[in-house]
């Protein structure tokens, strides 16, 4: 399915929430006609910012991910329902990255597996898993970020869509996209200069 269709459809279910027919057949209908692009930015938001936890001891795989911001977005949707698509694949990024902060809080949280030996030698201070301290002031950056420039990165950078498909969902041209990006990408580097290599 297209960005465009699958804009219209996504539209048409939201138009059809804010209806009197009961909201719950309509919300697993439109996450059910939704779930290839879901899909496709759950593996690409995992792969591309959270690829620890695809490792052992998680081994997470886009369709578990999936399935728990589904879940999420079942309770979500009844208190906040979205009205555009735009405000939709807004909430769905939220949720994506919900999901992963908590899977990696609760990997930084577990104990370090010590192998015993005569050589014991003690676990390293800071853990390998996808939500380091350097992570944290990344994604803090990111959501201090202006609205726009917030939502287009989450869009491209975070959910892989091209300028074309970020364009669609928000309903501005591919230019105004590249120049968001831009902005937010000169914001981050100036809010994260501190981080680079010397």
């Amino acid at each position: 399915m297209s960005a465009e269709q699958t804009t219209a459809v996504v539209q048409r279910y939201l138009d059809a929430l804010a209806g009197d027919r009961p909201a719950e057949p309509i919300v697993r209908a439109l996450l059910d006609r939704s779930v290839r692009r879901l899909h496709l930015l759950c593996a690409n938001l995992l792969f591309r910012e959270y690829r620890r936890l695809t490792l052992p001891p998680l081994n997470l795989q886009p369709d578990e991910l999936l399935s728990a911001v589904v879940e999420r977005l079942l309770k979500a949707m009844r208190s906040a329902g979205p009205r555009t698509v735009r405000q939709f694949f807004a909430l769905v990024n939220q949720h994506m990255r919900w999901e992963l902060n908590d899977l990696a809080r609760r990997l930084d949280e577990r104990p370090a597996v010590v192998e015993l030996n005569e050589g014991l030698v003690p676990a390293p201070p800071t853990s390998d898993s996808a939500l380091t301290p350097n992570g944290r002031r990344m994604l803090e950056a990111i959501d201090r970020l202006p609205e726009e420039e917030r939502e287009v990165f989450g869009l491209v950078r975070v959910q892989g869509m091209t300028h074309a498909e970020a364009a669609e969902v928000l309903g501005v041209s591919a230019k105004t996209v590249q120049r968001r990006l831009n902005r937010s990408l000169l914001l981050l580097a100036k809010a994260l200069d501190h981080l680079r290599p010397t």
